[in-house]
């Protein structure tokens, strides 16, 4: 027989339909979530840091802490780091080493990195990072140095040589950003330098992409070669720290005018150079950067080497000390330009 709804008239129906979260609940979960978060990243954070204290030493300058690791004897050659990293690369490397076999070598942790200080109330551009390195250099009584900046460490390498001409004695540029251009990378890597909204990114999520995505990184940086083992020594958690975060998306930030600034300028280098770079370099374009640089500064001695990507300094240090010696070479002899003849002083090979 049909249904008659007013057969049971006193019946109470205690069906309900399921209710969907609501945003409180939503902000509830995320809070919760991100709370989470930032527990395991300190967690990691003071992990990483116990387990990876300063090897080298530290000294101050205008109230900036900066690490250093110092080795060797001879004529004073400085290594400066690319972004992400710290002095401990040029270690695993090899080149450190090496260079102290001959050397009196000296590897920072620019500001912000491993276990330098970078105060908020300056904004670390090459420039400000070149005036910073210098005055520790004439604390530590290093004179007429030669410098070797990797990938974001060419541009404070530079501005160094061109702040300071008379001082540096000539520098050695490895897989060096020298001009600016389009970086679709750069709107997601620069996230956590973002104000209030980047603190929470740096201290919560971001360490934890930034440590599920290091494996492809590290493939990039290194391609087509493949990750060395030693590398996997590297401390992840000491880059992925939210303060190092913080550095190296301001970095990353800037990248782009900090280039534009410094490529007016570059006219003015007169000291020896040498420009290195991978032929299959995956983080820089060594044709639009390495090549370009060489034809706007042609006193410049260029090599480029086939099957190598960005990481340069992991596939032939001997490549840069060589560098190294023929730019001593054409400081001694007082020329701007690396000499043909120098071939034969040094043992290196020209490119």
């Amino acid at each position: 027989m049909p249904y008659d709804r007013t057969a049971m008239p006193n019946r109470i129906s205690t069906y309900t339909e399921p209710r969907t979260p609501g945003w409180g609940s939503i902000a509830l979960l995320a809070a919760a979530g991100l709370a989470a978060s930032a527990m395991y990243v300190q967690a990691k954070k003071r992990e990483a840091e116990l387990a990876n204290p300063a090897q080298g030493k530290v000294i101050e300058v205008d109230g900036v802490r900066l690490h250093y690791l110092e080795q060797g004897d001879g004529p004073p050659l400085v290594l400066l780091h690319g972004n992400g990293l710290h002095a401990d690369d040029f270690a695993l490397s090899g080149l450190f080493d090496t260079a102290a076999e001959s050397h009196r070598v000296i590897a920072f942790d620019r500001p912000g990195f491993g276990h330098s200080e970078r105060p908020d109330n300056t904004s670390w551009t090459p420039e400000a990072q070149a005036r910073l390195i210098y005055k520790a250099l004439r604390m530590l009584g290093v004179e007429r140095p030669v410098i070797v900046g990797h990938s974001w460490g060419t541009l404070v390498t530079l501005a160094l040589a061109l702040e300071y001409p008379r001082y540096v004695r000539g520098m050695t540029l490895v897989s060096g950003y020298y001009y600016p251009g389009l970086r679709l990378d750069m709107p997601l890597a620069s996230a956590p330098a973002l104000p209030l909204l980047g603190q929470v990114l740096r201290n919560t999520v971001a360490p934890l992409l930034g440590r599920l995505l290091w494996p492809a990184l590290t493939r990039r940086m290194f391609g087509p070669a493949a990750v060395p083992e030693r590398f996997s020594e590297f401390p992840a958690w000491m880059s992925l720290r939210p303060e190092q975060l913080g550095a190296s998306a301001a970095e990353s930030g800037m990248l782009v005018a900090a280039a534009g600034r410094l490529s007016q300028r570059y006219g003015e280098l007169r000291l020896p150079i040498a420009v290195l770079a991978g032929c299959e370099d995956r983080i820089v374009s060594a044709e639009g950067q390495a090549l370009r640089f060489h034809h706007e500064v042609p006193h410049s001695d260029l090599q480029l080497e086939e099957g190598c990507g960005h990481m340069l300094h992991y596939a032939r240090p001997d490549l840069i000390m060589a560098a190294v010696a023929r730019l001593e070479v054409g400081a001694r002899a007082g020329l701007a330009h690396i000499p043909a003849w120098a071939q034969h002083d040094t043992g290196a090979t020209l490119h």
